[in-house]
């Protein structure tokens, strides 16, 4: 009786968690390590029975352990730049035949149902297909990654139908180009876009080790903040994709073992949690610049200025224009700055403004904060009844683009602006409407 009991507590102690992950959107990433460890299987029935009470999944799959294995055994090298592996095409091949496999596994794992299993009429449909559009990773420090991509897009609308008609989708470290080619994407990453695209509840992590450990201490949860700081003493590929995930904007990243049967479980409905999990609870701002700034945004755009995307400012100009800034702050800590510059014409009204140096921090992009600047930087701009904003660029006209700017010439240009525009530089010019009137 004790242990019926304890079972029935522990069920109804987690009616809640049950209740507020239902009609949720959970990204689960797996590397390939773990699909080949005897846990997954019952890691595949805890995912069923996740779908039977109404929880939204996506699975994210790796294949390095597989694809290494298929190299070595075509004595083919395995090369590696950082964390991201260097595929020619006889590797793609490879990884092509491997990956495959792994789809195909996977979905039959999901598939079983006998009487006596724990996925008896479970019902449970796979969706998986070309539902990730890559692009080359191209040049990093010199070396050419061939066909290893980073994603692109992702066809939101089909996976959420999927996901809505109950279905689990499958997602592989494979994505397709707008030129009919493949690229070999790492698997965390993609996980990680996944999760903010379909701005899921969760992203679980899985990994040999069931928690960090912190001078030789297990850590249960750790804030971004914490997680940041533990980053530059323990070098974990997850926990560097947990803290990427958190600051687009995932509330939730747990991190758990493949090897541990239940963990799943244990992790989401119950209280004590089986892994380390990483929280985002920051506090995020909006605000015009100040003098005391200067440093942080310094530390935004020097990176950007050394690699020609922005033009260079000193700390003395920077200074002399700091009333022009306006920052994204986290935590009392500025990750994403942009300016605008009215226009002066002779004799006449001020009407149109430049926006210029927009930078923001590696680990803070993909969260929107970039598009949220520039509404700012909108509102800013009608207060003062500019109606035509300006921006010179160089390597990021795509994204203006898709902040509804359009591309101009130099002659539509401001006459005070175009006597400043440098030739040798080449910047593309592009120009936003902002529909300002007096009735406005």
């Amino acid at each position: 009786m004790s242990d019926e009991n304890a079972s029935l507590n522990w069920f109804r102690h987690a009616a809640p968690y049950i209740n507020d992950l239902r009609g949720r959107t959970l990204v689960v990433g797996i590397p390939g390590d773990g699909l080949e460890h005897h846990n997954f299987r019952n890691l595949v029935h805890d995912l069923a029975l996740l779908a039977s009470l109404g929880v939204r999944l996506v699975v994210v799959h790796g294949s390095r352990a597989q694809v290494s294995r298929a190299l070595d055994e075509r004595g083919i090298e395995n090369r590696f730049h950082g964390s991201k592996r260097i595929t020619d095409r006889e590797s793609l091949e490879v990884i092509k035949a491997a990956v495959g496999r792994l789809r195909f596994d996977i979905e039959a794992a999901f598939s079983q149902g006998l009487p006596d299993s724990p996925m008896a009429r479970s019902a449970l449909k796979v969706i998986s297909g070309n539902l990730v559009t890559a692009r080359p990773c191209g040049i990093l420090d010199g070396v050419d990654l061939g066909w290893t991509g980073t994603v692109r897009r992702m066809e939101i609308n089909t996976i959420e139908q999927a996901l809505d008609q109950g279905a689990l989708v499958l997602l592989s470290p494979l994505g397709t180009s707008l030129t009919g080619e493949l690229f070999n994407i790492n698997y965390l990453d993609l996980a990680a876009e996944a999760a903010r695209a379909l701005r899921a509840e969760k992203l679980v992590l899985f990994r040999e080790p069931a928690q960090l450990l912190l001078d030789d201490n297990p850590v249960n949860e750790l804030s971004i903040v914490q997680a940041e700081q533990a980053a530059t003493r323990v070098q974990s590929e997850t926990l560097r994709c947990a803290i990427r995930a958190c600051n687009s904007g995932i509330a939730r990243v747990h991190l758990l073992s493949y090897c541990q049967n239940g963990a799943l479980i244990q992790e989401l409905f119950r209280r004590e949690g089986a892994g380390t999990m990483i929280y985002r609870d920051s506090y995020e701002v909006v605000r015009r610049a100040r003098i005391t700034d200067v440093g942080g945004i310094l530390g935004l755009i020097r990176p950007l200025e050394k690699q020609g995307v922005l033009v260079r400012r000193s700390r003395e100009k920077l200074e002399a224009e700091i009333e022009h800034f306006t920052l994204v702050e986290v935590d009392g800590t500025p990750v994403a700055c942009a300016a605008l510059y009215p226009i002066q014409e002779e004799g006449g009204p001020t009407s149109a403004a430049e926006i210029a140096c927009v930078a923001s921090h590696p680990d803070f992009r993909g969260g929107g904060r970039g598009a949220k600047l520039m509404r700012h930087l909108e509102r800013q701009a009608r207060t003062i009844h500019i109606c035509e904003l300006y921006v010179l660029t160089t390597q990021t006209e795509h994204w203006f683009i898709e902040q509804g700017f359009e591309q101009v010439n130099v002659s539509d240009l401001p006459a005070s602006r175009k006597s400043l525009y440098n030739i040798q530089r080449n910047s593309r010019i592009l120009r936003k409407r902002l529909g300002w009137d007096n009735d406005a």
